[in-house]
């Protein structure tokens, strides 16, 4: 027996994590085609044509719609004898790259943006203690260095404005400084923040210090330094924190979610697109894969139970299905 299938703008990415042959998760599975996800290679899956395709089309043909695993589980599945004698030979035509916008509906939200109005009154700004927290984010990383090895600095008033923005830009601007190498007064105040603070790692893959992870470690220093002169609960979440800073780095999103009236901005969806570096090629762009072209699945089955399987096909009444996911697919031609 032989089914002819013809399809166009076949996708051919998933953007879902887990498989299709197992049952849902208590929370659904997990959404990784955004552009955060996408920055992780293995987050970029594409999709070919398989035996788990094949009888997914085969038992939507005939009018099941139950998720193939879920088939295969019952002692009644029509295929059970006959999808060891399934083969097939897909032949894509027409393959594009193409540029296209996906709907998030779990809401991601923006790492960078903030909704509402900045909360610039708050305590962690305006108290007296204010300049002299965010002072330290002031500091040229040689008196950054002498600062955490416990030696005397002097806090410029002006350094930095306490107020979210020029922060939030001000940690921005460091996080984009260079790493630096792990000698000298840099290996000190790194052994001192190792056993200052449990969590604190600012190695990057070369085995070189991240100033970000300095910065954000002295801010913490500062904090109960200050924390013995000041009432430092209004600067603090309840766990102790700062919110959006760790002692390795800085979340935007979550800095500016505790001091703006709208909190997180949410993404409702995202191109998908990534973006990735092939040595010899540069920069290039990895977007999704749509296929068109002819399906041609055989079963090995005596003639009588080919008619008996195209009667099924022709009672169920299926006009047109996905092939994979999305696109559009129908039956061309039936051969028995």
């Amino acid at each position: 027996m032989k089914i002819t299938i013809e399809y166009e703008a076949s996708w051919r990415n998933a953007f879902l994590a887990g498989s299709n042959n197992e049952p849902l998760p208590k929370e659904g599975r997990q959404f990784i085609g955004s552009m955060t996800k996408l920055k992780t290679a293995a987050n970029f899956i594409q999709r070919e044509v398989t035996l788990d395709t094949v009888m997914g089309i085969l038992n939507r043909l005939i009018g099941d719609q139950r998720k193939l695993y879920q088939s295969r589980q019952c002692h009644q599945y029509f295929f059970k004898e006959i999808e060891p004698l399934v083969s097939f030979h897909d032949k894509p035509t027409v393959i594009n790259n193409e540029m296209i916008y996906i709907r998030n509906t779990t809401g991601s939200t923006d790492q960078e943006s903030f909704a509402g109005m900045i909360k610039g009154d708050d305590p962690i700004f305006t108290a007296e203690y204010a300049p002299l927290l965010w002072g330290v984010l002031g500091l040229a990383l040689p008196e950054l260095l002498r600062f955490i090895l416990g030696q005397a600095v002097s806090f410029k008033p002006m350094a930095i404005e306490p107020e979210p923005l020029a922060i939030a830009a001000r940690l921005k601007e460091i996080g984009g400084l260079k790493a630096i190498t792990k000698e000298g007064e840099v290996e000190k105040a790194d052994e001192i923040l190792t056993e200052k603070f449990e969590k604190y790692n600012a190695l990057d893959n070369k085995g070189n210090i991240k100033p970000l992870a300095l910065y954000c470690s002295a801010l913490y220093i500062q904090l109960a330094k200050l924390s013995q002169q000041y009432d430092m609960t209004s600067a603090i979440t309840k766990t102790g924190r700062i919110s959006g800073i760790s002692n390795n780095g800085f979340t935007k999103k979550d800095f500016m979610a505790r001091y703006t009236t709208g909190g997180k901005k949410k993404i409702w969806g995202n191109p998908y697109i990534r973006e990735e570096f092939v040595k010899g090629e540069g920069k290039t762009q990895r977007l999704m894969t749509k296929a068109s072209g002819v399906l041609e699945i055989n079963i090995n089955i005596t003639r009588d139970k080919a008619k008996a399987l195209a009667n099924l096909i022709d009672n169920a009444g299926v006009s047109s299905f996905y092939l994979g996911k999305k696109g559009l697919a129908y039956v061309k031609k039936i051969r028995t």
